[in-house]
Formats: structure tokens, sequence, C-alpha cells
């Protein structure tokens, strides 16, 4: 690995795939890659890092002018001929999760941030936190950390921050990317069902968690989400520290039930503050420029976490002020004719109702318009159906992209049965919220350029390109204020 000059990407689009090349290209290598189709912020990151992407796969690729090292990304399926060309002549290859921890987290104490939900905030939390008290981490995150116009940095510390996954490898290595890194602190902010193209049910989810655990070594620490029953569950064996954190809730548990806590939640239209409390110290005033209280878990676990790496909780505290948040994370696009258009990569249904919950206490006047894209390989699914309408109907009026009619990749089985829109339409209006269901992105504009007034938020939710939907609404709203 010491003596690499070329290392090609097959598929260098996704954010994980696309950080790590920038992250070499930094160091001086010659970096390509290949991809069927990339869009911003990674497309935009990866021009602006000097690194060309070929498009579409081709052997040649990797034929032509040989690399020392090719990275294989985990949405890379195994009939793919790039791939198959460079395994077949040779050359050496790893999956992006190997090549990342031999290349960049090897010699670091790895900070892993794992769990359905949160972890692209959380990562960016605690990495800015240890950026921001001195200690110079080396992170890679699956987003564009605000704080550094970057998703990857690389630290003179000690530590290095890394999001990890759930989902598998590649396609010749099935087991779950988060068990590459090798952490020695984990964060586990959440465990549900997802990743249904992969996981059979839950029970299969929890199982890759408490591999992960198990995997921890004796003096190593656990960052564990309380409030969540699943997350305790797969905790419960660890064989090192757990420490406990938290949002006070309904069921009124005793501070004893947390090591950290987060009460006496108060939100604007800047952010929210809290009441933290935390092992040896007294109750803490904190300040997060971000609202909902999904966020507030996820700096509840960036605190804890950076006191269990030797930061004290008042060096936290102070810095946690000036956290700017990631992009494609509530992300304010733009705004027209009094209305805001947001960005927010909201996908499963709970990430849905913590993303409207979130606006609503953001945006407290006005009507909240949800515009959502069934995209991934479990939302186009039928299995979230009621979920879905319980969390879009927070929303005053919604706007769904109809699930276009063509095969979903699954491992677990042939998908039979697709996400309704229209269905999705009809229990929204039993709860009183008028939906309508779209088969275009255009369609969707026209409707929202009509029914859109000043004072208006519209929250757009989709983890893809989703037909660069923003530029194309402002446009449609009018010229720039």
């Amino acid at each position: 690995m010491n003596t690499l000059r070329h290392v090609h990407f097959v598929a260098i689009g996704g954010t994980g795939m696309g950080s790590l090349a920038g992250l070499l290209k930094a160091r001086g290598l010659k970096i390509t890659g290949s991809d069927r189709a990339v869009y911003p912020p990674m497309s935009t990151a990866l021009a602006g890092w000097g690194i060309e992407v070929l498009e579409g796969f081709s052997a040649a690729n990797v034929l032509t002018a040989r690399p020392d090292l090719v990275v294989i990304g985990n949405a890379v399926r195994g009939d793919n001929p790039e791939a198959l060309a460079a395994i077949d002549s040779g050359l050496p290859y790893r999956s992006f999760a190997d090549a990342l921890y031999e290349l960049a987290i090897a010699s670091k104490h790895c900070v892993t941030v794992a769990g359905t939900h949160g972890k692209t905030t959380t990562t960016s939390l605690c990495a800015y936190l240890l950026h921001a008290t001195g200690r110079e981490p080396s992170f890679l995150v699956g987003g564009i950390a605000r704080d550094f116009e970057s998703p990857f940095r690389e630290g003179s510390g000690a530590h290095f921050v890394v999001e990890g996954d759930e989902y598998d490898t590649a396609f010749f290595d099935k087991t779950p990317k988060f068990l590459h890194y090798h952490p020695q602190t984990l964060i586990i902010t959440s465990v549900e069902f997802d990743h249904a193209d992969i996981y059979q049910d839950l029970a299969a989810v929890k199982t890759a968690f408490r591999q992960l655990v198990g995997t921890m070594p004796s003096g190593g620490t656990i960052i564990a989400s309380w409030n969540h029953a699943d997350v305790r569950e797969v905790v419960s064996n660890s064989p090192c520290r757990v420490l406990r954190y938290g949002v006070e809730d309904s069921e009124a548990r005793g501070a004893d039930f947390f090591d950290f806590l987060a009460r006496r939640i108060e939100t604007d239209e800047e952010g929210t503050s809290f009441v933290l409390q935390s092992p040896h110290a007294a109750d803490r005033e904190v300040r997060l420029p971000l609202h909902g209280r999904f966020n507030v878990e996820n700096a509840v676990a960036a605190l804890a976490a950076a006191w269990a790496l030797d930061v004290r909780v008042e060096e936290s505290v102070a810095a946690l002020t000036d956290f700017q948040g990631v992009k494609r994370r509530q992300e304010v696009r733009g705004c027209r004719r009094g209305v805001s258009v947001i960005d927010d990569f909201a996908h499963h249904p709970t990430a849905v109702r913590g993303s409207i919950e979130a606006l609503r206490s953001r945006y407290p006047t006005g009507r909240l318009l949800a515009v959502f894209e069934p995209r991934s390989n479990t939302s186009r699914r039928k299995i979230f159906q009621q979920e879905y309408a319980d969390a879009l109907k927070g929303a005053d009026v919604v706007l769904v992209q109809e699930v276009p009619d063509e095969p979903i990749y699954s491992a677990t089985g042939e998908v039979s049965e697709f996400l309704s829109a229209t269905e999705l339409v009809g229990a929204l209006a039993v709860h009183g919220c008028p939906a309508s269901s779209f088969s275009s992105v255009e369609a969707i504009v026209t409707r929202l350029a009509e029914i859109a007034r000043e004072g208006d938020t519209v929250l757009v939710m989709s983890n893809g390109a989703f037909g660069n939907i923003w530029d194309k609404l402002l446009d449609a709203l009018g010229p720039a204020e």
C-alpha cells in the first residue's frame, strides 16, 4: 500500500467512494474513476478536486492504463465489466471499506458512528468537536461537512472519525461495512429495519449490530442511544464500557437511567437550547444551531464521545455553538417570492417524520409543503406504506413522486409489491392532509409554483438527485430576492 501511485475507483460517485478518492488525491496520488451518473454535491466536489469521472463502466478503464489498486464500491454488481476485468487480470483490488481502513484508519484511534439514522450529522459533529478543541482529527463522512466544506480531512491527531454503514461491503464480501473499521470508540444512534434489499427483517439488522458490538476491544467505549430499546438490546452483552445517552422523554425515566441526558429542550428560529446532564460535572446550558429532537440526540452523542476521548464537557459545549451542519440536511437551497426551499436527505419514515417536526420548529409560521421521492431500494417497496402516511401527515400539503415501474434490486427475494403513491395520497386524505402524486419532477414543480405563497416552506426529501428539483423550483418561483 505504501508504493501506490495510481488508484482507480469503480463507482466513484458514492459519497464514501468519492471522499476516499479526494483524500488520496490530496496525498498526491493519481486518481481515476468511473460511474454511470454522478450528481451534486459529490459531482461538484470531484470536479473541484480535479478528478475526472469516466461515464459508464468498461474493461478498458482499468486495462488501458493499469492502476496500482482498484477500489470497488458496494453499488457495483457482480456482472460489472470493469470490476470483473480488474479481478480477472490480476490487478490488486479492495472493497471501499477495506481500502479506507488500510489506507487511512489503521494507524489511528477509530471512532465509528453507526445506526439507522443520524450517522452523517453525528460523524460531522464528532469530527468538528475534536477539531474545534485542538485534537486535529482525520475524518470521512457521508456528506459535505459545512465546517470544512469537505467530506474528508487528514489531520495530524490520533483520531479518525468515520461513518459506519450497516450495508454490505461489496459483491465479493457480504459482511456489513462497519465491521471493517475496527473501532475503539463506537456510537450507535438507533437500530431500525432498513435496507430491505439485503436484510430480511429487524432481527437480521440487530444481528449485524451485535456482531459490531462483539468486535469491540475490552478497553473500548460504546456510546449508546438509551432512548431506543433495540439499541439497549444489541449492546446488552458489550465486552467494553457503555455510556448511555439520550433525551428526556415522556416515560419520565430517572436521571440515573442515562450518563448523558438532554433536558428542558427549547427551540426558536435560530436553533435549539437544552440542559446537559453529564458525569462528574454540573448541568450545563447548551446552544445547538440545529433543529429537531433527533439533532439534539446527535449532539449529545457527539458530546459524550468527545468526553470519552478526554475532551472536557465545557470545551465541547462552548465549541458546539458554531457548528454549521452538513449539506443536504435541512439545507436552505434558496428563497423566492417569500417561499423557502429546503433540501433534506430523509427517506426512511422515521427520518421523514423527524425532518417535518424539525422544520415545524424552525419555521413556526406559514405552511409546510412536503415533497417526497421514494428512491431507495427499501422506500420503493410496500414495506413502509402506512408508516409513510403517519410520517408525512405532519405537513400541511404533501406531493409524492410516483414509484417507477421497474425492477428493484433485492437479495432477500423478488419484490412483488411496490409503494403505492395513490394509496399514500388516500391515507393522507383520511388524516385531513391534502396530498397529490405526480409522475414527473416537472409536474411537481408546476404544481408547487401554483400553490406556494409567501411565508411557505417547501421541504424536499430525497436521497438522490431528484432531477435537480430544487433549482427548477426556484427558477419557477421567480428571480432571486
